[in-house]
């Protein structure tokens, strides 16, 4: 698939965008490729463009002082992060990171010309707006659940989480990365763990957990 060919299946607003602005994309966006665990953006100091995921999976995450990692959202085929372009947005000061989970192909639009489309079309504007509204939704959603949810609830709403993001029961992520998921110590989710499995809702081995009691763990999330 070309990249004008992915721009028009996958950009919202394509359809709305002159000839001139579509040739404008289609002379600037370049298609990326990242192997599992790298970064593809690195803070506010990185600030490349916006990625147009087109296959894989990245993780967008914050870090602590001390650096502690906390996920603030997945993206995935078609999803586009506008924070990575944060500096384009004079209010907004985003330090935020994104790694790939997985092998990824995204399809790069450079701050300089997206800020240009913004500035000439409304309906980029418009869309801009909403894709912001959007992320910081999830952004609110995770500070509740941080302030307002116990860690054992959380966990199995991640756990949860991923079931359903994989299609699958068995989840090949170490506690390291579920610690860097949830913003907290991998004692803690080593603890939980050991008592979800004791309860005979999960089965951990080397490197992964395998989900053996969804309907359980589904009453710990509601909780």
């Amino acid at each position: 698939m070309t990249h004008t060919t992915y721009l028009a299946h996958a950009l919202p607003v394509w359809n709305k965008l002159t000839p001139a602005q579509q040739q404008l994309l289609q002379n600037n966006a370049v298609m990326r490729y990242f192997k599992k665990g790298e970064a593809l953006h690195s803070g506010s100091a990185d600030c490349s463009g916006l990625f147009l995921v087109k296959s894989g999976q990245v993780r967008a995450f914050i870090l602590s002082e001390t650096g502690r990692e906390i996920t603030l959202y997945q993206l995935f085929e078609r999803d586009i992060c506008l924070f990575s372009a944060s500096c384009m947005l004079s209010s907004i000061q985003f330090e935020i990171y994104l790694t790939a989970e997985k092998d990824t192909e995204a399809l790069l639009i450079p701050t300089a010309v997206y800020k240009e489309l913004m500035e000439q079309s409304a309906v980029v504007a418009n869309f801009t707006n909403q894709l912001m509204a959007s992320r910081f939704t999830d952004v609110m959603w995770l500070i509740e659940q941080v302030l307002f949810k116990s860690m054992d609830t959380r966990l199995a709403s991640f756990l949860l989480a991923q079931q359903n993001i994989n299609q699958t029961d068995t989840l090949h992520l170490t506690q390291e990365e579920m610690a860097q998921h949830m913003g907290t110590a991998r004692e803690v989710v080593t603890r939980l763990l050991k008592y979800f499995q004791a309860e005979g809702m999960v089965h951990l081995f080397r490197g992964g957990i395998t989900i053996t009691d969804t309907n359980r763990l589904q009453q710990l999330a509601d909780a």
